[in-house]
């Protein structure tokens, strides 16, 4: 398909097409194999969003059972503990849901900027790359003896290794392991991921060039989360916007410019196609969880979002995303969930009170929350 050009579009149509090619859209959408109904399985959804945010666990656990029609909670665990889904810090030193095979490219991409980043903070810490190989043999050799261990259990290897873990020390010992590809969360116990190596529990891990790891992770972002920006993925990723624009000079012929509001977007020609045949999710009304891929996978929200409610989804800029409420691709409250257990009430606060819901939007929420509830207890 050639560019994108002379359509009548609004910050709303952008905000379906972006929920069409994340399969959030309320009728069949465009990704091969997916729909914009949902994917076909856990790991199909994660493989096609490539990353998901997931420092909170029980937010990322929803986020992929959102895209998944008829995933329960234990869908998702059995894939953490299957090792068909991964949880580590592929990039910007957050945690992520990625696919396995290629959570080692990604790595190997980002980990030595990220570490460099933080340099300061390892001398305040009194980290130095010695600290780091007595903190790796003696992670490794506990797992090696005793199978998977608790984050708990680590730290006091670490400790018995001469290596302090007070005062964040330690989670930063942590993470540099599974940055540099020796250690990775695995299964689960109870609500926390106990530690693995790599190498055991991703036996097959695809190693791309820079520059081809580069272009792979541009073009699988922009066909799941386009129409977006070369902008948006070097913020996503943190990797210098000279390097993604020069990739991008290898892979345009595989996606569609579209430019709205002077700005380029890119997506992929099956999202673009729904400009001809007809955007869904019009009528589409979404219980999302804090930390979405829908609204912080790209550095500028205010496509989906009002930029004066902001603060209403990240109160006093703590960082913390609160759950939204997506009606027809606009993020236009938060809700949250009072109670516990099946008579838990799902219990939305919208931004505009003089913007209240029609008897479809009200029918569609009913639906939304027991979809979230019916995912709970699977």
């Amino acid at each position: 398909m050639a560019a994108a050009a002379g359509y009548r579009l609004d910050g709303r149509k952008m905000g379906r097409l972006r929920l069409a090619a994340q399969g959030l859209a309320g009728a069949p959408g465009p990704v091969p194999g997916a729909g914009g109904t949902g994917f076909a399985s856990v790991p199909d959804a994660v493989r096609w969003m490539t990353a998901m945010q997931a420092q909170d666990l029980p937010a990322a656990m929803w986020a992929v059972g959102v895209r998944v029609p008829g995933a329960g909670l234990n869908d998702v665990r059995a894939a953490l503990n299957a090792g068909t889904v991964v949880r580590s810090w592929p990039m910007r030193g957050t945690l992520h849901l990625v696919p396995p095979e290629d959570l080692g490219w990604m790595l190997d991409l980002t980990a030595d900027k990220l570490t460099r980043s933080i340099a300061a903070r390892f001398r305040e810490l009194d980290i130095t790359w010695p600290d780091i190989e007595k903190s790796r043999d003696a992670a490794l050799a506990r797992i090696s003896a005793g199978g998977p261990v608790s984050r708990t259990d680590l730290f006091k290897e670490f400790e018995a290794a001469g290596q302090p873990t007070q005062g964040q020390r330690g989670i930063h010992l942590l993470g540099t392991l599974c940055r540099h590809g020796w250690l990775v969360q695995g299964p689960l116990a109870g609500n926390q991921q106990l530690l693995v190596a790599f190498d055991d529990w991703i036996p097959v891990s695809r190693r791309l060039s820079r520059p081809e790891a580069v272009a792979e992770f541009l073009l699988r972002y922009l066909r799941s989360h386009g129409p977006a920006t070369v902008r948006d993925f070097a913020w996503w990723t943190q990797i210098p916007l000279t390097e993604v624009r020069a990739a991008l000079a290898g892979i345009r012929s595989q996606l569609v410019p579209l430019e709205f509001g002077g700005t380029e977007y890119w997506l992929s020609p099956e999202t673009a196609s729904l400009l001809d045949s007809g955007i869904p999710g019009g009528r589409s009304l979404l219980l999302l969880p804090g930390f979405d891929e829908f609204l912080l996978g790209y550095q500028d929200r205010s496509l989906v979002l009002p930029p004066e409610y902001a603060d209403r989804i990240v109160p006093g800029g703590n960082g913390v995303f609160k759950k939204t409420v997506v009606a027809g691709g606009e993020v236009i409250g938060t809700w949250a969930l009072a109670g516990t257990g099946p008579g838990a009430a799902v219990v939305p606060e919208l931004f505009d009170p003089a913007r209240s819901l029609g008897p479809a939007a009200k029918a569609a929420l009913v639906k939304a929350a027991n979809r979230y509830r019916d995912f709970l207890a699977g």
